[in-house]
């Protein structure tokens, strides 16, 4: 079974903006990507030579991108599957109600050929069923149309523009394969609404129907696309010209497996909608479905079964962390594979999305910047691979993929999917798999980790002092002996800045406890996270820190801090040192945001100086970021923060505003003004020169708001809300 990969390579119109996805991740500026595509040992690329942008005006070619990457993937060896509309509706001298539509990407499709007539595999148009729902039926992109009739018209028109595309390449190479994608989602629903069900799962395989000739009067839709305006000729059309696909690509996602439910109940009021005659919920079949959702493996079954086709999962991607990516890349391999095994021809899986995706949250309506990772994270001065890479050139070398977390079951699978009542007896997969030892099992980092790791079904033991003494070697050693961890998490330590001018007892713990970890962890080969605070620093810079910086602490606590840095970097080259600062979260009362709504909350004046510049760091953001990291397997010094750089006082008046409290009761005073044995930096901010998988401090301080929002619908008061009781 091969290996192929993409980019993701959606350019679509809202209004007469148009949304590039290549410009977006920098697919489109990096030339050298192909050479990272190739790494991972793939096969074939699904190359996106997209319409809107090679041929904007009609009858007028640009030329000089493609021309240059076609070439570099002739000398890789990596064959392309060229795409000419991903999501789009081509140049602004069409649209997909356009009647020239079909015989506009047609002409299109000829250049192409013409100008790279060695191609042979092809998709002229991805996912046209999915296309005409989001644009013609939806009315999410151009044009816009939410009726039958214009959902109608754009699948046909996409079909006939593939047919006569296809027709076209095979005029310059008779040889040319058709790659038709789509989305193969699966609808259930409760008895009261199986008809809808029924029409919306046959409505899934229209192109592929199309293409093969299915599409006669005894086809399940007929009445319906003559009802929305299909003519009995424009149908048979496709009867008497088929084209089955030379590969049916699957596109498979979590989200595509949808659940219908009548009992309207059992759902918020924002979900209720439905179809002009029944009123029901359109959820995710794997938030209330008690025996999940059939993924991979069902629609790989379906489709063999229908058609009996070759077959590839041409889209495998999902947006969530890192350890569920690989989880979910890996069960799209191993259907494909158990597949082969019973004698379906699946000549492929596609690692999609690999430079990642922006806004698709949005379904890319509009541009808030949120990005996805891929096989690589772009959010660096250059593309950093992640654990998705190494477990692409495993599969393709065909070796057993060795991640830790790959034992145990993504998300879809345990009990943390569940969102509404269970529909169904539940099924679920316990989490399995060598642990991560996470130590500080009374700090607020340690408790952080500990939580979020049972989220991301990270199996972990959280170690208490008398389980693991980090600066005795021999409790260590126990340590490690006893639970076999893969990882160690260090967020022991001693934490106050002000104490630590006088008391020896920090650096047995900030210094002494992190070396014996590292020499130990380095010995056993177990990964080791410890972590070290922006108080190495003097201030004397007026921007962010960046990690090659030169360090120069101001006081005992900051020198302790980086006295650690040094010792673990020179006895375990591994391990992971993350630099951080000013925490504050929804779990804990004594972080500064926290504290500062409490006190205004109660009406009080809350001090906070207005000369000292930091960069605030929400918990669960670092946590997420920081374990992302340790499962891409990275080393060395990392800053992570949210990113910006504010006062104190500016982060108790946005935290102010955010909570809707009056911000007149803080007063922003100088340092000198509150009492702090230790001296600090005036200037202490973080940025990062090796990428930025931490979020903006507006993006943190949303979260923070988010998530005590969350505790207060389990909580009856604010207060203990907020302050970490829940």
């Amino acid at each position: 079974m091969e290996l192929w990969v993409g980019p993701e390579a959606t350019v679509n119109r809202v209004g007469d903006q148009y949304f590039d996805q290549l410009e977006a991740t920098g697919f489109a500026r990096r030339l050298s990507d192909l050479d990272r595509l190739a790494s991972t040992g793939a096969t074939r690329v699904r190359f996106p030579l997209l319409w809107e942008r090679t041929s904007p005006e009609r009858d007028t070619y640009r030329w000089e991108w493609s021309d240059v990457r076609v070439e570099r993937l002739r000398a890789l060896g990596l064959a392309p599957i060229v795409g000419l509309v991903h999501h789009g509706s081509g140049p602004a001298y069409t649209h997909l109600l356009d009647p020239g539509f079909p015989e506009h990407l047609a002409e299109y499709a000829r250049a192409v050929a013409q100008r790279y007539p060695w191609v042979n595999a092809w998709t002229p148009v991805n996912e046209p069923v999915t296309t005409a729902r989001f644009s013609a039926l939806y009315g999410h992109w151009y044009p816009h149309r939410a009726d039958d009739a214009s959902f109608v018209r754009a699948i046909l028109h996409q079909m006939r523009g593939v047919v006569l595309a296809m027709h076209a390449i095979r005029t310059v190479n008779p040889s040319a394969q058709l790659v038709q994608t789509d989305d193969l989602g699966f609808v259930q629903s409760t008895l009261p609404l199986r008809y809808q069900a029924s029409f919306e799962n046959s409505r899934r395989w229209l192109s592929f129907d199309l293409l093969t000739g299915r599409v006669r009067r005894d086809h399940p839709l007929w009445s319906y696309l003559e009802w929305a305006g299909a003519t009995e000729r424009e149908l048979a059309w496709f009867a008497e010209n088929p084209l089955p696909p030379d590969v049916i690509g699957m596109n498979v996602y979590v989200t595509s497996e949808r659940f219908l439910d009548h009992r309207l109940d059992r759902y918020p009021p924002r979900l209720h909608g439905g179809n002009g005659r029944d009123a029901y919920v359109d959820v995710e079949t794997v938030r209330v479905a008690g025996q999940g959702i059939g993924g991979f493996a069902a629609r790989i079954a379906e489709a063999h079964a229908r058609y009996g086709l070759p077959l590839a999962i041409t889209e495998a991607h999902l947006a969530c962390t890192r350890e569920e990516q690989i989880r979910w890349l890996h069960e799209a391999w191993h259907a494909a594979e158990d597949a082969r095994r019973n004698g379906v021809d699946v000549r492929a899986v596609t690692f999609w999305a690999a430079f990642g995706a922006i806004d698709w949250a949005s379904l890319v309506t509009s541009r808030a910047g949120r990005y996805e990772p891929g096989l690589w994270d772009v959010r660096a001065p250059k593309p950093r691979p992640t654990a998705m890479a190494t477990l692409a050139r495993e599969l393709a070398d065909g070796e057993q993929p060795r991640h830790p977390t790959l034992d145990g079951p993504g998300w879809w699978r345990r009990d943390v999917r569940l969102l509404h009542p269970v529909h169904g007896t539940l099924r679920e997969s316990p989490m399995r798999g060598r642990p991560v030892l996470v130590t500080g099992a009374t700090g607020t980092l340690g408790s952080a980790f500990a939580r979020l790791c049972e989220l991301r079904g990270i199996p972990f033991h959280l170690t208490s002092r008398a389980e693991l003494d980090i600066a005795r070697p021999q409790s260590v050693r126990a340590a490690i002996a006893r639970w076999q961890p893969w990882a160690i998490i260090n967020t022991a330590g001693y934490v106050r800045v002000d104490d630590a001018e006088d008391d020896v007892r920090h650096w047995r713990e900030n210094v002494l406890g992190p070396t014996v970890l590292a020499s130990a962890c380095a010995r056993e080969k177990v990964r080791l996270v410890t972590f070290s605070s922006d108080l190495v620093f003097d201030g004397a810079k007026r921007e962010p820190y960046v990690e090659s910086d030169a360090p120069g602490p101001l006081n005992a606590y900051g020198r302790g801090k980086r006295a650690a840095e040094l010792e673990v970097l020179a006895k375990h080259a591994d391990a992971l040192v993350v630099r951080t600062a000013a925490f504050f979260g929804p779990w804990d009362r004594y972080n500064f945001v926290t504290q500062a709504l409490t006190t205004l909350r109660n009406g009080q004046r809350f001090r906070a100086a207005n000369d000292c510049w930091i960069s605030p760091t929400y918990v669960p953001d670092l946590v997420h970021a920081t374990l992302d990291l340790l499962v891409d397997g990275e080393n060395g010094l990392w800053h992570l923060a949210n990113r910006g750089a504010i006062t104190w006082a500016t982060l108790a008046c946005m935290a102010a505003e955010a909570f809707d409290m009056d911000r007149s009761l803080i007063d922003a005073v100088p340092a000198a003004a509150i009492e702090q044995r230790a001296a600090r930096p005036a200037f202490c901010a973080l940025d990062s020169e090796r990428g930025s998988p931490m979020p903006t401090i507006d993006q943190g301080l949303e979260h923070y708001v988010h998530d005590i929002a969350d505790a207060m619908r389990d909580e009856a008061a604010f207060g203990t809300a907020a302050v970490g009781e829940s």
